[in-house]
Formats: C-alpha cells, structure tokens, sequence
C-alpha cells in the first residue's frame, strides 16, 4: 500500500493483479487507458470480461481509449474510514467519450469539492502508487471532449405475468415472528441472540424445535467478510436446535436479504418441508467496539474483484456508492436534503413509539441539516445505524394457518428480478436500482395495486435508498419520491405510513428483516401505539444497489 494523490495521502489497499484485470492497471502505470473492446460490435466492457454481453462473442481485445470525458455523478467524502484518511476529497464517477455509460469510479483532483460539478468535462491523469500499478484520476479539462455517442439501450425484458397455479409464493404464510435483544455492544453471542429469536419464532407460531423441519438464512458464512456481519451459519444453528431437516439452505447472492424467506416459500410448496425458520443476526456493533467504522477492505493489503475498482480511490463504503445514485437524482429531479430529511425524521417520529428502537429521542430538521457530513449529501442521520440482534421467522405451509394462535400472514406476491448489470457504477440509470426490476415483478404477480397497500416497510440503510423504492413500487411517478414524502403523508396517520418501527435509521440496522419483523405484526394487527388502523396490506421491500427483493403480505 502506498500514499494516493495530493489530497489522500495514506496508506489505501491496492488493486490486486488478477489475470482479467491486471492488464487495465499495468497499461495505467505505463501511461495509457486501456478498455476491453468487442471486435466483433465494437462495444466497450468495463470492468473486463471475457465475453461481450451485447453480442455474446469472445473476441475482446485491450484498446487505448482517449481518456476524455465527463462527470456523470460525485460524491465528495468527508468520513475516515482510514484513521489516517485526508478528508474531504472527491469520488467521481466519469463516464467516457467513447461509449455512453462506459464509467470509472475514480478521484477528481485539481478542484475545489465545491466547485464539482455534473457535466463537468475532465481529462484522465495517472497516479503511480507501485512498480506495476498506477491509478487513473481525473482533472478538470475545458478542452477535453464532453459527450459521448448516444446510448445503445438494451430493451428490459417484461416480467413475466403467471397463472395462478405458478404463484408458488401463495402456498406458504408467515406463521411465526421472534427477535432476540437488540442494542448496541449487547457482547452476546451471534449463536446465543439467533436462538433466543428462533425459540420465540417458533413458540409465536405454536411450534415447538421438533416440528420445524427447514432452515434458512442470510448471508451464511462469508470467510473474511465484515466482522459481526453474517452470522452463525445453518450448521450452528441446526445443531444447537436439534432440528431434523428436509431443507436448508443460505447465502449472500440473491434478492437481498430477504431472498432466504422467499426460497422457504418456494421449498415449502415444492414439498420438501412444513415449516422452515429463517433468520437475519447481527453483531456488527460490538465487534465495532468504541470506535466508528472502518471502511470496506480497510487493512488489507491488496482488494480484488468489484472492490479493486471502487476501494482504492477511497469509496470504501456503500455509503460512498449510493451517494452517487443519489446526487444524480438530485440532479435530475431537483431532490432535495429536506426529502432525505423526511425520511430520518419519519423514522425517529416512530421508533419513539419502539420500546425496542435505539434512538427513540426526537430529531429536528435543524438538527437533521447540522449533523456532520458522512459522504455528500448524506451526513451522520441518513446512515443507519449498526445494533446487535436477531430476527426469526417461521414459514409454512399455508393449510397451517387455521392452527395458528393468531391471524396467519400470507405471501401475496414476490419480486426477485434484475434486468441490468449487477455492478453498482454501472448500473445504467443512476437514479434507480434494481428496486425497479423487483417491484415490476411484484406487482406482475400480485391481484393487488399500489392503491391497495397500507404500510410500507422499505429498507433505509442510507435514507435515499427509500425513496427510490418508493418510485419502484409505483407510490409516485419517477422523480418524484421527495415532494411525495413532505407533508406527512408517510408517517402514521398519514395516507402511507412508512417505517412503522423507526427503520434502520433509528431502530437499528437488523439488515431487512427489521422491516419484515415490522410487515408481520402490523398485518396482525399487534403494535400497539404505532399500529396502522385496520391493516390488511403490508408491503416489506430490502435491499440497495444492484440487489433488491420485495414481498406483499396481507392478512
């Protein structure tokens, strides 16, 4: 690791030279920007691939490219996440003359951050940092070239609209809710707060260990992942329960974090299983300790894969990442701080009715707009925040529900799809995500409309990314989540209530099954103070970026 740039001088992780990408950094050390190109259509691949996603031939060739372009979208950084970090500096995301959307996650040096601006026309330069490896940064440049051809769009293929007998998702309910403690620094366990969930899903849904016969979970083991971020894995947790199972099953890939519940439903009514638990832990707050945290790939030497092309320019967080969806809605559509705002507020507003919530204490917009920048335009309330804890669920077979000691929650509808590149810069309209491919599908394979629903629980890791599933699911037109969140339409007594349980924002980040947790009990009519009158219809969305799942529940 060596120091990187005039305004990041510290020790960042490196590109690693793997055989697809070690080219791209070894032609920056010796001057020149090079791009895989097909030579068959002519179509630019970034990052490499070893075939052309347009038309599928494997005859892909190294060109040097001009190294001109424009500012699509910027973040400008103001969080260490190296304690010896240089802040404020800027991520850029460039996009090149030669193709539109053809992008680099780079820094934009020789300008003020105030100064950046979307559109802004710069020139690559490169940053030796190794023998082998030099960074493409990128300056202001007047004369440089400033648009590129007109995009090629790839037409979104239509969700497919089932029958009735492919609505598999319908022969399996939500039988059973438990969460363990949740807090900050609880120093228990991430095996002892996933058993004290599971034994309260279970008993919640009139089960006992004997009767469960599946398991699920996300992430699964994840190796050298975040520390206190997976969870124990299925294993763990068959074993300390002595469950006897016909399925099981988990993983990080998939629609988001909710993509385990969905492959119970699918297991339960392809027969493999009754009643399955599935759960989400957390530990991230006591493996964080005192300190704040640390940036993805932080520590390490070298990153590779989708990191080598965000990390060593500093965007060491999905923070990073999401801000440059966000600014370009902003640019776009006029979205303001305050609807970001909104969003907090909201949250906090309802986690002071969650005894369970961690910041219950009310927040002001004043406060909202002084709190400390994270990574423009999301400062220290737009992030939620890292909490010990464990949610289960149980998911049966639906002929169940006439045994259960409450209202059974039945699965409506699922949406799973992404039609678009699963790589978080490239995804070819910035201002959404794969939020709009999954609410598509949803709402093909429901009876229902967006008119129908009562409350939405959709997934607040950073505040933004609720207002883009807000414009998925078809709330609102395109554009137009901010002005619909104002005026308290979104909070309870409002015509949507959102975040009924504060959200990860205020009621800690139990990574999407908070929201589910909330979905459940709101459809049996179970929260008390901040119970949504006559709810029948709940819709629990998760996931940011390039992952996304969505789930409608009604009673």
């Amino acid at each position: 690791m060596l120091a990187i740039g005039s305004t990041m001088s510290v020790l960042r992780p490196l590109p690693a030279l793997e055989p697809e990408t070690e080219h791209f950094w070894r032609a920056c050390r010796e001057g020149r920007l090079e791009i895989t190109r097909c030579q068959v259509c002519g179509w630019y691949v970034h990052p490499p691939r070893p075939v052309c996603p347009r038309c599928h031939s494997r005859e892909l060739k190294w060109e040097e490219v001009s190294g001109t372009g424009s500012v699509v979208s910027y973040t400008v950084n103001h969080q260490r996440w190296m304690p010896t970090m240089e802040v404020p500096y800027v991520i850029a995301l460039v996009e090149l003359v030669e193709q539109a959307g053809l992008r680099l996650t780079t820094n934009l040096e020789g300008c003020a951050p105030d100064d950046v601006r979307i559109g802004m026309p710069v020139r690559v330069r490169f940053e030796t940092v190794s023998d082998e490896i030099a960074l493409p940064l990128f300056e202001p440049d007047s004369s440089a070239a400033k648009s590129p051809p007109p995009p090629r769009p790839r037409p979104i293929a239509p969700a497919i609209r089932p029958g009735d007998a492919q609505r598999l998702e319908r022969r399996a309910i939500l039988s059973g809710v438990g969460q363990s403690q949740i807090g900050r620094r609880l120093l228990r366990t991430d095996l002892d707060l996933t058993c004290e969930a599971a034994l309260r899903a279970i008993a919640d849904a009139g089960l006992t260990p004997s009767d469960v016969d599946g398991l699920a979970c996300y992430p699964g083991p994840m190796g050298a992942g975040a520390p206190g971020f997976a969870g124990p894995g299925t294993s763990e947790v068959q074993d300390a329960l002595g469950l006897q199972l016909g399925w099981h099953g988990s993983g990080g890939e998939g629609p988001a974090q909710v993509a385990p519940v969905m492959l119970a439903a699918l297991a339960v009514a392809a027969g493999l299983c009754r009643h399955v638990l599935v759960y989400r832990t957390v530990t991230e707050a006591t493996a964080q300790g005192a300190g704040g945290r640390a940036g993805i790939g932080s520590g390490s030497r070298t990153v590779s894969g989708f990191a080598q092309w965000v990390i060593p320019f500093g965007a060491m967080s999905a923070a990073n990442w999401l801000a440059l969806h966000a600014v370009r809605h902003m640019h776009e559509f006029g979205t303001k701080r305050e609807h970001l705002g909104e969003i907090a507020l909201t949250g906090r507003a309802h986690a002071a009715l969650n005894p369970a919530a961690i910041y219950r204490e009310p927040l002001t917009m004043e406060a909202y707009l002084q709190a400390r920048m994270i990574t423009w335009p999301f400062g220290l309330y737009d992030c939620d925040v890292p909490v010990d804890g464990s949610t289960a669920v149980i998911v049966s077979a639906a002929d169940v529900a006439r045994d259960l000691p409450h209202p059974a929650v039945r699965i409506h509808a699922i949406g799973t799809a992404i039609r678009s590149r699963p790589v978080w810069d490239q995804w070819e309209d910035l201002t959404t995500m794969a939020a709009r491919d999954a609410a598509e599908q949803l709402w093909a394979r429901a009876d229902l409309r967006p008119g129908d629903v009562d409350t939405i629980q959709l997934y607040d890791g950073f505040s933004w990314l609720t207002l883009a599933w807000i414009e998925a699911l078809g709330f609102c037109q395109r554009g137009e989540a901010g002005p619909f969140v104002e005026g308290g339409r979104v909070r309870l007594g409002g015509e949507l209530p959102l975040n009924t349980w504060g959200g990860q924002l205020s009621g800690g980040r139990l990574h999407g099954f908070g929201f589910l947790a909330e979905g459940i009990r709101q459809v049996r009519r179970e929260c008390g103070s901040r119970q949504v009158p006559n709810c029948e219809v709940a819709l629990v969305a998760a996931g940011g970026g390039p992952i996304a799942g969505c789930l409608l529940l009604t009673r």
